[in-house]
């Protein structure tokens, strides 16, 4: 066996990490890897009979969070680890005594979650934990959605395109694929509510989803203009800072334009999340076909994102 010396101790002593060892390792301490593997145990395989046991829950759990942080498909993320030394230490896997779980033992995992629909109390579970370190939802809620693109080719075994994604036109550019529609925290910019629908389904539709109830106040861009009765419904006690919507023939005033100026400073806090889920993560075009295989993908994605955002307030708590 190979034995370090004394010019490779202190290399890798005094070696800058790179970004990728860096966001593991900040990943690896705010992540409550406990309180998850707790939603995921009941329903996991138990080591019965002489066969080879089950792979670990939690190993299992940082593996799928692997291909969450960067967008990687079941083979792609098998061959990742075998690439990656930083990725298999996150893992715990020593390629010495063990090899990477294949790519049916990870596709099996991802498929037990969707399954019994864990994704939903997975985000849940990250909520509940960042509320117990402080990080409380408050009164005021940003809502938003944005399109997450899929294949509109034909080329494909089907020769169809995915019936549940449908086409949608934003400005003069016309989009296909899903929406995900997000109710965002105003002071912590904590993801708190989430939902997917087709791209052609507009945004006020799902506005009720995304409130917890409790808001004194709502901002929102101009896609909610018009959905007062709506708000005072779901969130009696909450004023509306949804911005004012211009017409063809009718311009917004000086004053109104100043006004949406003023909302948009505090609504701008939303784009932070679309920020770390469509390009940090990397999660800008759908992975799957069907709207349930890509809603659960999301709601995980949120929940790693309001992590992933926080992340700083969490480690210099601990």
């Amino acid at each position: 066996m190979h034995q370090q010396t004394f010019a490779e101790v202190s290399f890798e002593q005094y070696r800058k990490p790179t970004r990728r060892e860096q966001f593991l390792n900040e990943m690896n301490h705010v992540v409550p890897w406990a309180e998850l593997v707790t939603v995921i145990e009941p329903v996991y395989p138990k080591a019965d009979g002489p066969g080879r046991p089950p792979v670990g829950i939690e190993r299992m759990l940082r593996l799928h969070c692997l291909q969450q942080w960067f967008n990687l498909s079941d083979p792609a993320v098998e061959e990742a680890l075998y690439d990656s030394r930083a990725m298999r230490q996150f893992v715990g896997i020593d390629l010495g005594r063990e090899p990477v779980p294949d790519e049916t033992t990870i596709c099996k995992f991802r498929h037990l979650l969707e399954a019994h629909q864990l994704g939903q109390r997975l985000f849940a579970q990250i909520g509940t934990y960042l509320a117990a370190q402080g990080l409380k939802v408050s009164r005021g809620t940003i809502v938003d959605a944005t399109i997450i693109s899929a294949p509109s080719s034909t080329k494909n075994r089907t020769k169809e395109r995915d019936p549940e994604m449908h086409q949608t036109k934003k400005g003069k550019q016309w989009y296909f694929g899903m929406k995900a529609h997000i109710g965002v925290d105003s002071q912590t910019k904590v993801i708190h509510s989430v939902t997917a629908t087709a791209a052609n389904v507009h945004d006020s539709q799902v506005l009720p989803k995304l409130l917890h109830g409790a808001e004194t106040r709502v901002w929102g861009d101009a896609a909610y203009s018009g959905q007062r009765g709506v708000i005072r419904q779901h969130a009696p006690n909450a004023k509306s800072f949804i911005q004012t919507k211009a017409h063809r023939h009718r311009p917004l005033s000086e004053e109104a334009l100043a006004r949406n100026r003023t909302k948009s400073k505090v609504r701008a806090k939303v784009e932070h999340a679309f920020l770390v889920i469509k390009r940090i993560f990397g999660w800008a075009k759908v992975r799957y076909r069907g709207l349930a295989k890509n809603t659960h993908w999301l709601q995980i994605s949120c929940g790693l994102a309001n992590l992933y955002v926080v992340r700083r307030r969490l480690l210099a708590g601990t």
